[in-house]
């Protein structure tokens, strides 16, 4: 069996390379870029498949497509902001019961040994959950909102599709499982693109939740930010983050707040 690896890009020229060497080792690799504007397409090596497609403000529809573009047994969805450590490179090699044509030689262990570990057989299975660790302004975010998150970023094809325009998540039919070893994360690496990123962000999901015709109060606008605000920085113990989890806790509430206010004003403008 065979990994394919979809990555989503949009002007993703600072993280692309970093991602794309982390990845070496899947049999195939795959890019659907939503025509990015800078030089992410140019760092981007031969040998890789590159789709270009409009996103239309759902991620779901933009995922499924490089889904039926993958040609391998098993998927791996990776952002473009995201690094797969060795471990977990060898992990999932393991776990889908698989030896990749391009296992890094530089590996710790050789490639032998992999493929005579004694790993359960995953003959049911459909997918894996991949727990994520989240670096912001240089630091490891161990507590809050991102400090214990997991999501199935790794499945066989056929197992089922993305579903969510923003919000979007992959629904498995089959069994599915949890490995170890996380995906590394490298979002917001300055306070300028937290900003921007938020801004645009919140763009999308004022703008389907007035599609869904979803109800906010104005009262909804004031306290669920402040309530989202307390369970991360006190309930979720973001405070032990230091200044970058006081950091977090307060844009991620500047987000609940952003895209209520947005959609408040879209229903209430005259």
């Amino acid at each position: 069996m065979k990994i394919s690896a979809v990555i989503l890009t949009k002007n993703e020229e600072k993280n692309i390379e970093k991602c794309l060497e982390s990845l070496f080792w899947c049999d195939e690799i795959i890019i659907v870029d939503d025509y990015s504007e800078d030089q992410t397409l140019k760092k981007i090596k031969d040998g890789i498949k590159v789709y270009q497609r409009h996103v239309d403000s759902d991620f779901a529809l933009q995922r499924n497509f490089g889904l039926e573009k993958a040609t391998s047994d098993w998927v791996l969805f990776v952002d473009a902001d995201e690094v797969i450590s060795d471990e977990l490179a060898k992990e999932i090699i393991k776990a889908t019961s698989t030896l990749s044509s391009r296992v890094r030689q530089s590996a710790d262990v050789a490639i032998s040994e992999i493929a005579s570990s004694k790993s359960p057989r995953n003959d049911n299975l459909s997918g894996f959950y991949i727990p994520r660790k989240d670096y912001i302004f240089g630091k490891l975010l161990k507590y809050g909102e991102t400090g214990n998150i997991k999501f199935i970023r790794l499945a066989k094809k056929g197992s089922g599709l993305w579903e969510g325009r923003v919000h979007e998540v992959w629904k498995i039919n089959g069994i599915v499982k949890g490995l170890r070893n996380p995906i590394l994360h490298y979002p917001h690496q300055s306070i300028f693109e937290f900003l921007n990123d938020i801004n645009w962000y919140t763009d999308l999901v004022a703008q389907y939740w007035k599609e869904e015709g979803r109800k906010i109060s104005f009262w909804e606008i004031i306290v669920y930010p402040v309530g989202k605000f307390i369970q991360n920085y006190i309930f979720r113990l973001g405070f032990l983050d230091g200044t970058a989890g006081l950091v977090l806790a307060v844009f991620m509430s500047f987000h609940s707040f952003s895209a209520r206010s947005k959609y408040w004003l879209m229903n209430n403008r005259k």
